[in-house]
């Protein structure tokens, strides 16, 4: 069935699928590197690139397209581009909508990696990028060139937890001649949908919310256009970054428990956020759903929930961060996050370890900042849990 007009949590169940001749309840596991091809008796033509169905697995596969299907519908986009990791939707994008000469403006606290494939490999191409601010939209608009093609924002960002106005990062983007893409891994199309508020392109890590169990790596990208969609997907099926069959599988399965994972997780969240806030070993706490957040206002307008990722600050720096992360036994010391387990990590020592500290300050979070995604635990164990490591702390 069409799940066109359908609620969010009836289409996390239903979209992408389309019972086959067994009438199996879930999207069959395609395990097939090529496909047949039919003849004219059987509806299609014998010539290959004229074939009507599948033809190869790094082109299309009946399960990646269900779950591609089931993407863009919940994102409200014309198509779905399933890719073998979040990084891998990434230089997707990067690929696709940027070229010798072009620029981009990126929100400073991007994801590292996402920052790092710009720095480190495009500019050797020619592709050039300004990182700024984007939660405060001035700083967007004066980082705006002639040559910039892409503006790319992602909102809540990782990890400093800045929330960006899509509406009006997407009427800047406009108004230069430029595309906005979001990622939108943080809030997960549950708690919110880009391209109903402007933006061109949508991309996740489908590693974290989207799948929720910590067992897939994948990424995924929804164009708002059908034209842009197909320059998406000739770069994805040129440089070989699909998706596997079996990876869809699994990421559809994760796919239909969002609603209720995010829901437990960010009531979870806002409990702990409160708890973190009164705690005097915490210098400060950035999370979206406490009216301290400086966007709180912000994110009530363009989200219809505040998730369950939180970052703090520790009043002891870089050795305070080490200590807690020696120290927590329920939460998993871990990178990654959005999954049914309560994850930590140091951004400083870890993920963004290869930053300098000025330009750590520079994109919004200091040695002190601890990032924590709320699992579906019991939220009672998880402050004993917290509590305990931070009596750590001298």
């Amino acid at each position: 069935m069409s799940a066109k007009g359908l609620g969010i949590n009836s289409k996390l169940v239903h979209g992408g699928y389309h019972p086959d001749a067994t009438g199996a309840v879930n999207v069959p596991i395609y395990q097939s590197s090529t496909f047949a091809f039919r003849d004219a008796a059987h509806g299609a033509t014998l010539f290959a690139g004229k074939e009507k169905g599948y033809i190869y697995t790094r082109i299309g596969n009946p399960t990646i397209a269900a779950f591609e299907e089931s993407v863009a519908s919940l994102e409200n986009g014309a198509g779905g581009i399933a890719t073998s990791s979040g990084l891998g939707a990434v230089n997707t994008l990067y690929m696709a909508l940027l070229g010798q000469g072009a620029h981009m403006v990126s929100t400073a606290a991007v994801y590292g990696p996402s920052r790092g494939l710009m720095e480190k490999h495009f500019a050797r191409f020619g592709a050039e990028a300004s990182f700024v601010d984007t939660s405060d939209l001035e700083n967007l608009r004066r980082a705006m060139r002639p040559a910039t093609r892409l503006v790319y924002v992602e909102s809540p960002s990782n990890p400093a937890m800045q929330v960006t106005d899509i509406q009006g990062a997407a009427a800047i983007a406009h108004a230069h001649g430029s595309l906005l893409a979001v990622d939108n891994t943080f809030a997960s199309p549950y708690l919110q949908r880009p391209l109903d508020l402007g933006a061109d392109v949508v991309l996740h890590s489908i590693t974290k919310f989207i799948n929720g169990h910590a067992d897939v790596v994948g990424g995924v990208l929804v164009a708002k256009d059908a034209g842009v969609h197909a320059r998406l997907r000739d770069v994805m099926v040129t440089t070989g970054c699909n998706m596997d069959p079996h990876q869809a599988y699994l990421v559809i399965r994760g796919l239909k428990t969002l609603g209720l994972r995010v829901e437990r997780a960010q009531q979870s969240a806002l409990v702990i956020a409160r708890w973190l806030e009164s705690h005097p070993k915490i210098q400060s706490v950035r999370y979206i759903g406490l009216p301290s957040h400086p966007q709180h206002e912000l994110a009530k307008r363009q989200m219809s929930g505040f998730g369950s990722m939180i970052g703090f600050e520790l009043t002891g720096g870089l050795e305070a961060g080490r200590i807690v992360m020696d120290r927590v036994r329920l939460a998993t010391l871990a990178v990654s996050l959005g999954g049914v387990e309560t994850l930590i990590e140091h951004p400083a020592s870890m993920t963004h370890a290869a930053m300098s500290k000025a330009a750590r300050e520079a994109a919004g979070f200091t040695d002190g900042l601890v990032r924590y995604s709320v699992g579906i635990e019991d939220v009672e164990d998880l402050i004993a849990d917290l509590d305990q490591a931070l009596s750590a702390i001298p």
